[in-house]
């Protein structure tokens, strides 16, 4: 299923590059990676320090888990996984919409150039 959520997004947003300029689609590049950074930035650093209560309350954490959070996963109860996923999710979200937004700004700003 979200396969093809992913597929139908990137189908639209191809027909969208197509059909805005190169200045409003550098706009809204910019404002898409803004909200992508205000949604997944704050998100993104709450889900760390869940994580890591939750892990360390456990025991040990491991040095640099941050590096790769989500192999921690397998530790958790269901209960706990709970805690953690909506913050997981919503991180991932802005981190999308940040990349989308920035490479569409660069597009924007290229297609002006030409």
């Amino acid at each position: 299923m979200i396969e093809m959520a992913v597929a139908l997004g990137v189908v639209v947003a191809m027909g969208l590059i197509g059909g805005l300029g190169p200045g409003l689609l550098a706009a809204v590049g910019t404002g898409t990676l803004a909200l992508g950074l205000l949604l997944g930035v704050p998100t993104g650093f709450w889900y760390h320090v869940v994580l890591y209560r939750v892990v360390a309350a456990k025991g040990p954490v491991p040095s640099r888990w941050w590096l790769s959070p989500s192999g921690l996963h397998g530790r958790l109860s269901e209960a706990e996984l709970g805690r953690v996923t909506f913050w997981y999710r919503t991180g991932g979200i802005g981190f999308v919409l940040s990349l989308a937004g920035g490479v569409a700004a660069i597009l924007g700003a290229l297609m002006a150039r030409w």
